[in-house]
């Protein structure tokens, strides 16, 4: 058994709205949490109750346009259909560039990585993602890998639902490394 990996401290972004895949937010959200950090979920509107693609709500904390990476250690950009929505947010596009910028956490599964991609911070980066966006991740200059988790640098991603363990164990660890 390996030892827990401490997230306290930490604040971490998860970035979201209606139609995202329910275990893609709610496994990191809690796993985050039982860790120690301080998780703030966002989504376009501000405060509401998120729909997920499978029925599963979740209420955000906060609206994206009033997010600023400062307050952050990372973000996660869960898949589904909800970023797709998302990626055309400039303000959401611009807080994932600041994050790069800073080199800290970028978390993508799935789908997620389209945010990523349309901010433009993939370029070189070696990742993973939902097969169905393989090819806008290769476009984007990013090097795609078939693997539950890829981390590089400051960027953490998975393929699939399936990946979660793998995916949250990657992030709990980059962070620890990360402590400031």
């Amino acid at each position: 058994m390996t030892a827990a990996v401490s997230a306290a401290e930490h604040r971490i972004l998860i970035v979201s709205d209606n139609d995202y895949e329910d275990l893609e937010l709610w496994y990191p959200k809690l796993r985050l949490i039982e860790a120690g950090a301080h998780v703030t979920v966002a989504a376009s509107d501000g405060e509401k109750v998120l729909r997920g693609k499978h029925g599963y709500p979740c209420r955000s904390d906060a609206a994206i346009a009033d997010m600023e990476a400062d307050d952050f250690h990372g973000v996660v950009l869960p898949g589904g259909f909800a970023p797709d929505k998302l990626r055309r947010d400039p303000k959401l596009l611009a807080l994932v560039r600041q994050f790069h910028e800073e080199a800290k956490l970028i978390a993508a599964i799935c789908h997620g990585g389209w945010i990523a991609i349309s901010a433009g911070v993939y370029r070189g980066a070696r990742v993973t993602g939902s097969p169905g966006i393989k090819d806008d991740l290769v476009n984007a200059g990013a090097i795609w890998e078939d693997a539950a988790v890829v981390v590089d640098r400051h960027f953490v991603s998975s393929r699939k639902p399936d990946d979660l363990p793998q995916f949250c164990r990657a992030i709990l660890e980059l962070l620890a490394r990360n402590k400031k």
